[in-house]
């Protein structure tokens, strides 16, 4: 036993010896800086980023999503199977133990017999070359990767959110305002109308503004389908049904458009959840390498083994008691091992250059929300004045034409500048609000308490 014993325990201790390379997180190119950047503004980004547009109606739909969402719920759901599969894999470090036992009874010509036995056993892998510890470590990475993935869905889910209410508060006061349109169309046309029978315009005039009160009419069906769509949309995303009238919520003018400071390129590596998920996949690929490596060298297997057992149960018990340990090493597998080697490795490469792909997306991603941001932020101050001198020159229009000092189309005209104008610089602010939301999601959110 003795013999058995002694390098049974020297197996045990040289257990746990990584065949996989040390894990170093790849070289890539970093910015010195964005090209706009406001160095006056606080760094940290809280976790709750929506708050500072200033709707407690778009706080409450966030936090229903957050609570509701199914695609979510779902992702969670995934953390728990890599969860548990870390745990299946752990296992392997440890010995197994399983008992058995029995009783029979026998009827030999009136003569009976009772006997009874029981048995316990364990068998132990010492993890000589590493194997089961590069599989464990390749399951905490893919454990971690899954939360990762989670939280880049959060992140999405709640760029979502945020998109789709403004896009909901957008549609909204955009009809509005086409009913607003429409009132004036049809208030020209009763003009009109009403200079023609006195002879005063033709019907050319009548025409010409029938046509637009009716394309009036066109404009608002199709942004009151908008509106519904978008309603159905935000509640999907809610987790509810399909249905209408969700939002009461105000105007868009209404909202907050918050500063936001990017900090510096580097930080991405540490805040972008995709980041981090490229990681954690590349450092369960390093591991992986591990474990093929592995697997070309000998496994060893020890084993104990104690059973008891009786004829009767007066009589005494027997009891036994066997130690055994066992090599088994690859001798010729067609290089299938071999091949496991170079399609890790060649795994690891693989990912180190996805890594590095998406920390370049990233900044890409950064660049053009701080471009959209800055263009949208003038765009919606020159179609303000904009729509403030198309006001302006509408209502000179109107009163001239009910004097008699302009034709009819230059009133035409007018109007339908005024039309155009106030739309554009809707859908321009609503632009400025998603763009602000885009580069939350391209700075990983919320900064403040994450590791």
């Amino acid at each position: 036993m003795k013999k058995i014993f002694l390098p049974a325990v020297m197996m045990v201790l040289l257990s746990g010896c990584s065949l996989g390379p040390a894990y170093q997180r790849p070289d890539v190119s970093l910015m010195p800086g964005w090209s706009a950047q406001n160095s006056d503004l606080p760094s940290a980004i809280a976790q709750d980023w929506w708050a500072g547009f200033g709707s407690p109606e778009l706080d409450g739909l966030m936090a229903e999503a957050l609570a509701a969402n199914h695609d979510l719920k779902a992702s969670l759901a995934r953390i728990e199977q890599s969860r548990a599969s870390l745990k299946s894999t752990r296992s392997g470090l440890f010995p197994s133990l399983s008992a058995s036992g029995g009783t029979s009874h026998a009827d030999t010509g009136g003569d009976y017999s009772d006997s009874w036995r029981g048995g316990l056993s364990a068998s132990y892998e010492a993890d000589l070359f590493g194997a089961v510890r590069s599989a464990a470590d390749a399951s905490q990475a893919q454990l971690e990767g899954s939360v990762y993935a989670h939280e880049a869905l959060k992140l999405v889910l709640m760029g979502d959110v945020a998109d789709t209410y403004f896009s909901l508060l957008s549609g909204k006061e955009r009809l509005a305002i086409a009913d607003d349109n429409l009132g004036i169309a049809r208030r020209v046309l009763d003009m009109v109308e009403a200079r023609f029978r006195a002879g005063a315009d033709s019907a050319l005039e009548v025409s010409q503004q029938k046509s637009s009160y009716e394309s009036a009419k066109a404009a608002r069906a199709s942004l009151e389908a908008n509106v519904r769509t978008t309603e159905t949309a935000l509640a999907i995303l809610l987790g509810r049904a399909p249905v209408t009238g969700i939002s009461q919520g105000s105007t868009l003018s209404g909202l907050t458009i918050p500063a936001v400071a990017p900090g510096v390129p580097s930080s991405l590596l540490e805040r972008r959840p995709d980041i981090r998920k490229a990681e954690a996949d590349l450092i369960a690929a390093n591991a992986n390498i591990g474990t093929a490596r592995a697997a070309l060298y000998p496994s060893v297997t020890l084993g104990l083994d104690w059973s008891v057992a009786a004829s009767g149960f007066a009589n005494p018990a027997v009891t036994a008691l066997g130690l055994a340990s066992s090599l088994a090493a690859p001798i010729f597998s067609g290089g299938r091992l071999e091949a496991g080697v170079e399609q890790a490795t060649a795994r690891q490469t693989e990912l180190i250059e996805t890594y590095r792909q998406t920390v370049l997306t990233s900044f890409k991603d950064v660049e053009d929300a701080l471009a959209a941001a800055k263009a949208a932020q003038l765009r919606e101050a020159a179609l303000d004045a904009a729509r403030a001198e198309a006001q302006k020159s509408y209502d000179l229009s109107e009163t001239r034409y009910k004097a008699g000092s302009i034709d009819f189309q230059t009133l035409l005209n007018t109007q339908a500048q005024l039309f155009q104008a106030r739309d554009s610089y809707l859908q321009t602010r609503n632009e400025r609000l998603s763009a602000a939301v885009a580069l939350y999601k391209a700075l990983g959110g919320g900064w403040l308490d994450k590791k």
